[in-house]
């Protein structure tokens, strides 16, 4: 690939992974069409000339930052013209568990590993195949876990190791698999490591993390915190600076230390040893940060909401850590990793994902999960039509080496349900249909829990009752300026704690004896995903293109031929011709007319054999 310099032309670097994921991801923040730079006006510019146009609202430095981007991937994706490489995680139901509210096993109103234990048979009742859980590892709970203190020790308000084996086993025993959340991008400050190099500079333990020297009030540099303020945090026992992207207890892992390297992977072979099945990866793009820590861009920032993202996002090193963990760990027990990874688009998570790469078997991105100019704190009715546009872009382009993760909710984002309808009565209704996309779609289908109930939103009433460190550090930010009815509105509509309140198990239970419940629907599509290869491997060829509330898409294999017909719309639409010919299997209306219910969804057998599950 050749380098990209001030002389190349706008065309080369939309050609280039990066440069085209970028450029996107820019103008989706700004909700602007791709059309604006994939033509040959815009296409021929020179990147020299473009920067003298943009000088005044991007600043000298923007282009130079790309540009050097751009220069540390040297690779192309392969041609995804081929053909799809069959997984068991191919096929499979993926179930995230959030353990603290999940299920509550010995009555102390906290979710817990006995607790998960508990309803195992209610998730292989649902068609669940694999189970992921959020980190159960003991940690102080600054960030609900996510802040480590020991790997290889069970939080004791989870319960044990040998709950935990226990919970395995039994796992197994239902011929399930269960993967664990695995975060290596940073440490708590409690962990051994850190508390090491903090009781002595000369300890091995401080080339782990990054330590810098700077006036107790000037940090190192710009970059900001996700959970607001600076990355940076003073410590009086080193006088030096600590970098930590997310709370300040979070301290980021240096992994250009080889030592850090060969202790992480240890332990995830200790893990994986012990019979786990694989790990979904915390951030896991970040752990390669540029060398020096250079400041961020102001224009990017301001961009992107948080400064110096541009030197850790995809970072230099990324494809090499991600092929030496997946060498020494992974591989020697076939195991399964999927990666959380903010700012990837498509060709950058071809790279990381090919099956011809020797990464990760699959990513999440996020781009689907707000629509174009909106980030997760605005308060806007989501609209699914832009779903359609997302699904036809990386169905059709993602390739045969890459496999997609197929997901609307998890425990960082507010539930899917209520950001697209604010009338519950149709949460049933909208919560089928995006179950049944999530299940007719090529790739494999993450349910969080309560998806399956068609949980929506929690009705809080004021900051006290919220507990996630991301929202009460938000608040505190935006109260100064904003009031405190103002940021508490914003700080509602895009808070982690709506999808972390506790599971309510006597709906639950009630829904697997409802026929026309979500629950029973969930577990009719599981069903027959698992029955019809096509619905997994198949290929898929979508129609009604033009029609905006209309998402229509076949799946083909072998001659044999399904189809799928939905609403994205509050409202009654004119149903697509042709459907009343086929063999209905399953619908979220027990009754069809010409005109499609609000969200009405609808598979069918394309033939004559009636196929009803």
């Amino acid at each position: 690939m050749d380098r990209i310099t001030l002389d190349s032309k706008v065309r080369e670097v939309y050609r280039h992974p990066v440069g085209r994921d970028i450029i996107r991801r820019i103008l989706l923040q700004m909700n602007l069409s791709s059309a604006l730079v994939d033509n040959p006006i815009v296409g021929n510019l020179r990147l020299r000339t473009l920067q003298k146009f943009t000088a005044k609202q991007l600043g000298s430095g923007f282009f130079d930052t790309l540009i050097k981007l751009l220069n540390h991937e040297t690779d192309m994706p392969a041609d995804g013209g081929c053909e799809i490489m069959p997984a068991w995680w191919k096929e499979a139901v993926f179930y995230q568990i959030y353990p603290r509210s999940f299920c509550d096993g010995n009555g102390d109103k906290l979710g817990d590993l006995r607790g998960i234990k508990e309803k195992l048979d209610y998730l292989k009742e649902l068609g669940v195949d694999a189970l992921w859980l959020s980190p159960v590892y003991d940690s102080p709970n600054d960030d609900n876990g996510y802040d480590i203190r020991d790997y290889c020790k069970i939080w004791a308000g989870f319960g044990t190791m040998e709950d935990f084996d226990s919970l395995l086993e039994a796992v197994h025993e239902r011929g399930m698999r269960l993967i664990m959340d695995l975060v290596i991008n940073h440490t708590s400050d409690e962990h051994a490591w850190f508390q090491s190099a903090l009781a002595d500079k000369a300890s091995p333990y401080g080339e782990y993390y990054f330590f810098r020297e700077g006036e107790k009030e000037t940090p190192p540099n710009n970059w900001t915190s996700f959970f607001s303020g600076s990355a940076w945090r003073y410590f009086e026992e080193r006088k030096e600076w600590g970098l930590h992207l997310f709370s300040k207890k979070q301290m980021d892992l240096n992994w250009e230390s080889p030592a850090l390297r060969e202790d992480i992977t240890g332990m995830i072979r200790w893990w994986l040893a012990k019979g786990v099945d694989g790990f979904r990866m915390d951030v896991i793009n970040y752990i390669s940060k540029t060398e020096g820590l250079p400041d961020g861009d102001s224009q990017v920032g301001q961009l992107m909401g948080y400064y110096g993202i541009e030197h850790y996002f995809y970072g230099p090193r990324l494809h090499e850590y991600l092929r030496e963990l997946r060498k020494e760990a992974f591989d020697p027990f076939r195991a399964f990793s999927v990666g959380e990874t903010p700012g990837i688009g498509m060709e950058m998570g071809k790279l990381i994902t090919g099956d011809d790469r020797g990464e990760l078997d699959m990513v999440f991105s996020f781009d689907h999960l707000e629509n174009p100019g909106h980030v997760r704190f605005d308060d806007y009715q989501y609209d699914l039509k832009y779903l359609k546009s997302y699904y036809m872009d990386w169905m059709e382009n993602y390739g045969g080496h890459c496999w997609m993760s197929l997901f609307f909710e998890n425990h960082d984002n507010p539930r899917m349900v209520s950001k697209v309808e604010p009338d519950r009565r149709l949460h049933p209704a909208l919560a089928k249909l995006l179950l049944t996309m999530q299940f007719t779609l090529r790739g494999t289908p993450f349910i969080y829990q309560g998806q399956e109930l068609g949980t929506g939103n929690v009705d809080f009433h004021s900051i006290e009752e919220m507990s996630d460190v991301e929202s009460l550090n938000l608040y505190e930010e935006l109260k100064g300026t904003k009031g405190e009815t103002e940021a508490f509105r914003i700080v509602l509509s895009g808070s982690r704690d709506h999808a972390r309140a506790m599971m309510d198990w006597e709906i639950a239970e009630q829904a697997r004896q409802e026929e026309t419940s979500v629950y029973v629907y969930c577990r009719k599509l599981a069903e027959l995903k698992k029955q019809q290869r096509v619905l997994q491997y198949g290929n898929i060829r979508f129609t009604n293109r033009k029609r905006k509330n209309v998402f229509t898409y076949y799946r083909e294999m072998d001659g044999e031929q399904w189809y799928v017909e939905c609403n994205l719309s509050a409202r009654e639409i004119r149903r697509p011709a042709g459907a009343d010919k086929l063999a209905l299997a399953l619908a979220n209306y027990e009754e069809r007319g010409s005109a499609m219910k609000p969200y009405e969804v609808a598979v069918y057998k394309v033939g004559d054999i009636d196929y009803k599950i």
